[in-house]
Parts: structure tokens; C-alpha cells; sequence
């Protein structure tokens, strides 16, 4: 089997580093044309100059806060009016900061979710209506495993990463018949920023060594080890393919088996 993106749009949030940024090198090396969306300029200009274009692709970047949903769907749909459709979106940007939820201020909860599930749902509003034209279209929203079992210390995020869970969920139920599916990618722990963030929080507040918490983390999970963020972006690029088109509305754990829930 080959993944095969020719000719196939993307627009691809949150990639200028981790995950976002391997997904967005992996649909451009399977042929896509790829759209970045990212709030610093510069490191998009850098990361687009790193995507392959074996293909001859044209490659672009939006610049733009995910903290500001409604500049983010204007830059979107200025995208849109100027060029041809996107085919995938993949919805990915960073989770909130840590903590625990008792303690949690409303505007944690406010910013968390309006950066996921606001701009998850204004952005899946713009491109639908190309993907129904075109008959073919791919949401993927990279969320976490924490939609089947809440992790320790990330009270916000776990609740908010709940509701963009069943948001697509519901979205998958009412686009499937034109041709759209709407899936899920849960990532474990995964060598991005994100995780380097997580790990020396947890050891500041133990007093333990970030070498200590690291190799506890890692002994949590039967494959020993943390996930990079390029296998997590090859579930992605499949789930973006035609070898996907029936499988909808579905949270695929790429987490070296460390969910203890099927």
C-alpha cells in the first residue's frame, strides 16, 4: 500500500513544531500541497522551506492566533477565496498548561476552549463546503488519550480535550454520507515541547530530577520509551489518505499501548 496525497489540499494547524510540524513534512512527502498555520512568521517561513515538493507542490503559510478564532477563520477563508479548496484539515495546536482541575480559573477553561473546539469548528466550517464539492475530505483532530483515561495533572485539558472528542464524533455522524470522515488521533507521550514542559513542572514539584520523572513516564508504557512525533504523523497521514475512506468518527491512541482502556 502507498499513501498517495497528490493534487490533495492541506491545511495543517500548529506546524511549526511537534507533531503539527512532522505532520505537515509527512502529507508533503505523500504529495499533498500543504497550508501551515502557525501565530510565528518566522518559523513558518522556515518549516515551509523544509517541506518536500517531489510532486512539484506549492506550499504556503496563514500566520495566526488560535487565541483569536475569528481573525484565524478570516485568514482562512481569504485563503480560500484566492485558491482552490482544502481536502484535509488537520486541527493541532498546544494543549493548556498543566494543573489540577479543582483549582482551575474559568478563564483556563474559557482559553482552552476556545483554542480547540472554537477554531476546531470555525475552521471545519470553512473547508467543508469545498470538501463536499469535491466529494472528498479528511478532519483529523490531534487530541489526546485522555479521552478514555484523564491523565494526572491536566485537569483542563482533559475536559476540554472530552469535548472536542465528542464534537467530532457527532461532526463524523453528519458528514459521512458526502464523502467527509472526521477522526481522532490520540497521541501519548510524544518528544515534543509540550512533553520537555510537563516533565520539568512535575519535577519541580516533586523535587525530584527531570531524568527521574522522565524514566518513570517512560516505564509506564509497555514499549518503554516516548513516541516520536514523525509516528504520530504517518497515523495522520493515513487517516488523510483513500486507504481511510471508511473508517469515521473513530479516537486511534498512537500511545505505545500505554491507555489501559480499549
Amino acid at each position: 500500500m502507498q499513501i498517495d496525497l497528490k493534487n490533495k489540499n492541506a491545511l495543517v494547524c500548529g506546524s511549526t513544531q511537534g507533531i503539527g510540524k512532522a505532520s505537515a513534512l509527512a502529507l508533503a512527502q505523500c504529495g499533498a500541497n500543504v497550508t501551515l498555520v502557525a501565530r510565528n512568521e518566522q518559523r513558518l517561513m522556515q518549516v515551509k522551506d523544509e517541506l518536500p515538493n517531489l510532486n512539484g507542490q506549492t506550499h504556503q503559510f496563514l500566520v495566526a492566533d488560535f487565541q483569536n478564532p475569528d481573525a484565524l477563520a478570516e485568514a482562512v477563508q481569504k485563503q480560500l477565496n484566492s485558491s482552490t479548496a482544502f481536502h484535509i484539515l488537520v486541527n493541532n495546536t498546544g494543549g493548556p498548561p498543566g494543573g489540577d482541575v479543582f483549582g482551575a480559573s474559568l478563564v483556563e477553561f474559557e482559553n482552552a476552549f476556545t483554542q480547540h473546539l472554537k477554531c476546531n469548528h470555525l475552521l471545519a466550517q470553512a473547508v467543508v463546503p469545498g470538501m463536499k464539492a469535491a466529494g472528498f475530505g479528511r478532519i483529523i483532530n490531534v487530541i489526546s488519550t485522555s479521552v478514555k483515561q484523564p491523565l494526572d495533572g491536566l485537569g483542563v485539558s482533559n475536559t476540554i480535550r472530552g469535548a472536542v472528542a465528542n464534537w467530532s464524533k457527532t461532526l463524523a455522524n453528519e458528514l459521512g454520507s458526502f464523502g467527509i470522515t472526521v477522526n481522532n488521533v490520540l497521541p501519548g507521550a510524544t518528544a515534543t515541547e509540550r512533553l520537555s514542559t510537563i516533565i520539568a513542572n512535575k519535577a519541580e514539584k516533586t523535587g525530584k530530577s527531570t531524568d527521574a520523572i522522565s524514566e518513570a513516564m517512560k516505564n509506564s508504557i509497555p514499549a518503554k520509551r516516548f513516541a516520536e512525533p514523525c509516528e504520530v504523523a504517518t497515523a495522520i497521514a493515513f487517516l488523510a489518505s483513500d486507504l481511510a475512506s471508511y473508517i469515521n468518527g473513530i479516537n486511534l491512541p498512537v500511545d505505545g499501548g500505554r491507555t489501559k482502556s480499549l
